[in-house]
């Protein structure tokens, strides 16, 4: 029995199998409304700013 797994965009369930060629999306148009959130930003991952290099030289 396969996997069913929600599609990340439109939440329909979907078969997680090799034949299905857009895993984990339900189909190419929500694989590319899911590539354009990425393009335009509306994704973002968690990190710490980076150490100020200039913070060494004050002291």
């Amino acid at each position: 029995m396969a996997t069913v797994v929600d599609c990340p965009t439109c939440g329909k369930k979907v078969e997680w199998t090799e034949k299905n060629k857009f895993r984990p999306f339900c189909s190419e148009r929500c694989k590319q409304i899911d590539l354009g959130a990425w393009a335009e930003e509306k994704y973002t991952i968690p990190a710490a700013a980076p150490a100020d290099p200039r913070d060494d030289e004050q002291q």
